[in-house]
């Protein structure tokens, strides 16, 4: 059975709604199911599930190093997109993030010491399906899709389900959940794989695999169905007794909490705007794309703005965000560098200026880890993550393994918003409006940074004062390595760079050449039981 059937039904089982930890807690596989779901508790529990179970946690196939959606899907983002490192070879991961070459300062190259010897080659060997759990590009596709189908349950029964007081709002408010959940998922396959499909039905699918392109359209199709139904809405009490009973307890805190109809159509702006950004060179943008962008971003998510979140619950397996091994940044802390699963890169840490509060607030110096050189050539570091920080004042957190401390912005923020629109701005030539915005987000982080707007900076730097910004921000969720592909930098390489060489060396005019596949290949662990059809756009991209 293909991986877009197979995980259909996970997200639907028995889920203790009665404390917030308990929510997700898994009491028999077999229920509910979309049959036995046809009651307001039952669709409730199907569409929670979808999202935390499905979406995010549970998949035939799970490697403990590098963890759940949160922490080893969204890992293999980070990781190429060098906001961390790793040793570990499980699903081949330091493979899949070592740079081809790296040009130390004397001249000399460290090549990529695996074999193969280059991350396209590795793709090519491991995406098969003999590899099963092993092949890196199975994670993020089975998770995706596991969602997707789930939601498509909970849409099919919802239409059959009787609601107690204002039945027309409940049943509007699960139909955006699962819409709003299906645009997501589909903005992360159309966003990492070459190809995809489209499927409406639970327990089926097809072999018409569609441009990844036109997996962005379906993303933006059920983000509008969702902000459509929104629009409906006018909230009240029966609204968010919904959706405060489909968002788990625990979320619902900090800047989680139950949107408003208007807060939830600003987080799907966000989405949009990034389904643009992510997805295309800076390059080629056109004049109306960064109007898109900036016209999204304009209607998106507020300082304000309750946002979708996921928040640490404990430190076992079996939660969607532990509060130890379910994020990218908590499997990162340690007391000292390399100690943990994820390693802190020196190019990360590089794009902090001098005096910024938020490095000495969160990262510290020890003593340098070297990994083990045949296993990478770009991952030795200086640094690590600072368990809740030094709790300078008004200065951000950005990870602690603390149980119900650690906040993720599961989907979009405040301030992924501000700088897309600060970047529309740069790009468009109102160079001050968005530095600006940077110094905004600088200033709300506690950064203690100088202003640049009004400093009569020129383009270039106004683009590498994003850039900086951009990778600081945005860092943990996913999004770097869209940035580096979107930037150039998988093409051109970093230049002027700090890498710790074999012999603890610091160099700090390195030059990193990654040279990484821009777009996923559809993974095997699909292809090899949903072979494309007739018509099928390709599923293997044709870089070489």
């Amino acid at each position: 059975m293909n991986i877009i059937k197979k995980y259909i039904l996970m997200g639907t089982m028995a889920l203790s709604l009665a404390s917030c930890q308990d929510q997700l807690d898994i009491k028999n596989p077999n229920l509910p199911t979309p049959q036995s779901a046809s009651t307001e508790s039952g669709i409730l529990s199907l569409g929670l599930g979808a999202v935390y179970a499905n979406g995010f946690r549970d998949l035939k196939y799970y490697d403990g190093v590098n963890g759940r959606f949160w922490a080893g899907a969204i890992g293999f983002h980070e990781l190429m997109g060098d906001v961390v490192g790793i040793e570990a070879a499980n699903q081949y991961a330091n493979q899949l993030a070592c740079p081809d070459v790296v040009t130390l300062d004397n001249g000399n190259k460290v090549l990529n010491p695996s074999v193969p010897n280059t991350q396209l080659a590795l793709i090519r060997s491991v995406n098969v399906n003999s590899n099963a759990g092993s092949n890196p590009l199975y994670f993020e596709w089975g998770y995706m899709y596991s969602l997707n189908n789930a939601c498509n349950a909970v849409l099919e029964v919802v239409e059959g389900v009787t609601f107690s007081g204002d039945g027309a709002t409940k049943k509007n408010t699960i139909k955006a959940w699962a819409y709003f959940w299906k645009g997501f998922a589909y903005a992360r396959i159309g966003s990492i794989y070459y190809a995809g499909v489209v499927n409406d039905k639970s327990g089926v699918t097809n072999g018409k695999y569609l441009s990844k392109e036109d997996i962005i359209k379906e993303s933006n199709s059920n983000l509008d169905k969702a902000a459509t139904i929104l629009g409906t809405i006018n909230g009240g009490a029966d609204y968010t007794a919904i959706l405060g009973k489909l968002i788990p307890d625990y979320c619902q805190k900090g800047k989680g909490g139950i949107l408003t109809p208007d807060m939830w159509v600003r987080n799907i702006n966000t989405l949009k705007a990034r389904n643009i950004l992510v997805n295309t060179p800076v390059k080629s943008m056109t004049a109306a794309q960064w109007k898109s962008i900036s016209d999204l971003a304009n209607a998106g998510i507020k300082a304000t703005d309750y946002i979708f979140t996921g928040r640490s619950n404990n430190a076992g397996d079996n939660d969607f965000v532990g509060s130890q091994n379910g994020s990218v940044i908590s499997k990162t802390i340690s007391s000292a560098a390399g100690g943990n699963t994820y390693k802190l890169s020196e190019r990360f840490i590089q794009e902090f200026k001098a005096g910024d509060k938020r490095l000495a607030n969160n990262f510290k110096t020890t003593t340098a880890w070297v990994g083990d050189a045949s296993r990478g050539n770009a991952f030795n570091t200086r640094y690590t993550v600072i368990d809740g920080g030094l709790g300078a004042a008004g200065v951000v957190v950005y990870g602690t393994q603390k149980e119900g401390e650690y906040e993720l912005a599961l989907a979009g923020n405040y301030e992924e918003n501000e700088l897309m629109k600060a970047e529309a701005l740069i790009y468009t030539g109102s160079i001050e409006d968005g530095l600006k915005l940077i110094d905004g987000v600088r200033k709300s982080q506690g950064a203690g940074l100088d202003p640049v707007a009004g400093t009569g900076l020129a383009d270039a730097d106004a683009k590498e004062e994003l850039r900086r910004e951009r990778r600081i921000t945005c860092a943990w969720r996913g999004l770097s390595f869209y940035d580096a592909r979107r930037w150039g930098v998988l093409e051109t390489g970093r230049s002027n760079t700090i890498v710790v060489d074999r012999t603890g060396t610091v160099n700090t005019k390195a030059t990193i050449s990654y040279n990484y596949l821009d777009y996923w290949d559809v993974p095997d662990n699909e292809l090899a039981y949903n072979k494309p059809a007739a018509g099928s756009a390709p599923v293997v991209n044709p870089k070489k």
